[in-house]
């Protein structure tokens, strides 16, 4: 009987060592992970923290050199003049032309196509458009532009207008992607609802399930913005890159990316700055717009 006993008093110490042993073991791997993941988020913080310093240490004193005013609002870029000339009014103007035109053609067809693939779309016909659909978002940039130049610009010209198409397709996957996704997070009572109260298929959709959604799909348009601005190769295919104001859709025109592309590999000195400056305008440029979209979703919400 004692000797029982004693096996039984030394199995609950046995296990008693075994569960705070793996008791112990989880709790440092838990720390082990969230120190894990500490870092992670510090690695991310630290690497815009240094482009942000990169840029601005280099940038703004070329703009101090050549007047905030003159920098911004001048209308002449002229690198080989004497003295040289660095104004990219036009290229803002140029930016905000061809982002503007690629989210009029690539917001609503990107939406639309979410809300079909989400709530319209057969199942077999689904497991051929996603995939298609997926595929747009791994095209390379450069094979965007061969596209363009073979397709968009015998129709409508190096342009405004041909960068605009081009861009507007390039940012459908992301749209599409979150859009769907938003649209698929939404519970499923809400539809219900809608058609108990007597609506129907379409109008539960667009007037329930969209507007429910409508912090995913503001998500979406905004890196579907944040894509059309930032894209470089595709632009300088087919917007023609003449550094001049904006005058006609029909028109060339140069983005803020273009211009830093087109002449960093031969720029020096001042020229140089300026290019990086430009580069500070256009970082300046995203980050008002995701300010700008923030407090739009706030808003709505």
């Amino acid at each position: 009987m004692i000797t029982i006993l004693h096996k039984f008093y030394l199995k609950l110490l046995l296990d008693y060592i075994f569960l705070s042993y793996h008791s112990d073991m989880s709790r440092v791997r838990e720390k082990l992970m969230g120190a894990v993941f500490l870092i992670s988020a510090l690695t991310s913080i630290l690497a815009v923290a240094l482009i942000c310093v990169f840029l601005f240490a280099n940038g703004l004193p070329a703009a101090g050199k050549i007047g905030v005013l003159n920098f911004l609002l001048g209308r002449e870029w002229s690198p080989a003049d004497t003295p040289p000339v660095f104004g990219i009014f036009p290229m803002i103007l140029g930016s905000l032309y061809v982002t503007a035109g690629a989210l009029l053609i690539g917001v609503p067809i990107g939406i639309l196509a979410a809300i079909f693939l989400a709530r319209v779309c057969p199942k077999k016909l689904y497991r051929v458009l996603k995939p298609g659909v997926e595929l747009l978002a791994g095209i390379p940039s450069v094979v965007y532009g061969f596209f363009g130049m073979a397709v968009i610009i015998p129709l409508s010209g190096n342009s405004i207008l041909s960068a605009s198409i081009l861009l507007g397709i390039m940012i459908l996957p992301t749209i599409i992607g979150i859009a769907e996704s938003a649209l698929r997070a939404v519970p499923e009572q809400y539809y219900e609802g809608a058609l108990a109260l007597g609506a129907g298929h379409y109008r539960s959709v667009f007037f329930v399930l969209l507007p429910a959604a409508k912090s995913g799909v503001l998500a979406a348009v905004v890196l579907g913005v944040g894509r059309a601005i930032g894209e470089t190769m595709a632009v300088i295919m087919v917007a023609g890159n003449q550094a001049r104001m904006p005058v006609s859709l029909w028109k060339g025109v140069r983005t803020l990316t273009a211009n830093i592309v087109l002449e960093m590999g031969y720029a020096a000195e001042l020229h140089r700055e300026a290019l990086i400056a430009t580069g500070v305008v256009l970082f300046v440029f995203i980050l008002l717009i995701n300010l700008s979209f923030s407090a739009l979703k706030r808003r709505v919400i």
